[in-house]
């Protein structure tokens, strides 16, 4: 039996996926997405996010999930050398991100004189997964970005299999992972970068996550503006790739190497670094040119 559902959550498409499930099993899962969602959102003033935000510097215990959430942003953070940060929620309020998307869509953010604030980094942001405690330092909010859908993704699918599924698909705005026994032919996903031909992906397992500059915009009296932040000038980057798909073992993972390669790609640095990043992991750009590129260990599992 098939089961196929397809919603909003966390401001994006939404589509699960079950073989060898029921109703039942895929209403849960959808309640999962929402229960998550109400943790994450740091649109929503009384989830743990916003909580955590508004802590003013005070150790904060969290639930299980959060502290999934926050432990894997660090360690993106030091593992990527700080391309890909956490700590961006200023400088996305100061680009005029500081509502729901739903909301961005037809109206003129007003910026002009907003103070440019440094994106501070993870290094001062104390954990204890052991009793999930928080302590970010004042003056410092996260915003964990694609990685939450990310998660969730990862969550959902290995729980629905968990809990009987023969296998499934979960995917969040692009955020992407299967788990379970794929279908004979495998989960044929289509990538979308804004080309007329689409780039395709056989996928048998793991995940996948495109990031891109072209999508989330919104405009401002400055001019249009994007959500993803280069922490080193905490405004919307301004590189030569506009759009990055990365295959992964999960989805929060593939999420952090795909906004990494946005903000750096064409540095010097980033590509020594490439090798060690995707060593189990392959990646899909699009530069701003209409040329795509591929790299990493997995760089021939994408279709042209």
């Amino acid at each position: 039996m098939r089961v196929d559902r397809q919603f909003r959550i966390m401001g994006s498409d939404a589509h699960i996926i079950l073989t060898g499930a029921d109703s039942e099993l895929a209403d849960s899962l959808v309640e999962r997405l929402v229960e998550l969602e109400q943790r994450w959102s740091r649109f929503i003033p009384d989830s743990e996010l916003s909580r955590l935000n508004a802590g003013s510097g005070a150790p904060t215990v969290v639930s299980h999930e959060t502290m999934m959430l926050i432990e894997r942003a660090v360690w993106a953070w030091q593992k990527t050398s700080g391309r890909f940060d956490p700590t961006v929620l200023s400088a996305l309020i100061s680009a005029g991100y500081s509502r729901s998307f739903e909301q961005l869509a037809d109206v003129l953010v007003h910026t002009t004189g907003a103070e440019q604030t440094p994106v501070p980094g993870c290094a001062e942001i104390e954990i204890n997964p052991s009793i999930n405690l928080v302590q970010l330092p004042g003056g410092v909010g996260i915003d964990p970005g694609g990685i939450g859908k990310g998660l969730a993704a990862d969550l959902v699918a290995v729980e629905a299999v968990e809990r009987g599924a023969v296998s499934a698909l979960c995917s969040l705005g692009g955020d992407l992972r299967v788990a379970g026994d794929p279908p004979s032919e495998g989960w044929e996903v289509a990538l979308d970068h804004f080309l007329l031909r689409e780039a395709r992906i056989n996928l048998h397992g793991g995940a996948l996550a495109t990031s891109s500059t072209l999508r989330r915009r919104w405009n401002t009296d400055e001019g249009e503006a994007h959500h993803v932040i280069d922490p080193r000038t905490a405004l919307p980057s301004t590189g030569q790739a506009v759009a990055c798909t990365v295959i992964a073992a999960e989805a929060w993972w593939a999420e952090a190497l795909a906004t990494t390669i946005l903000v750096g790609w064409g540095e010097p640095e980033l590509e020594r670094e490439l090798t060690d990043l995707l060593d189990q992991a392959g990646a899909l750009v699009t530069l701003s040119s209409g040329e795509q590129l591929t790299s990493g260990a997995f760089a021939e599992s994408f279709s042209l």
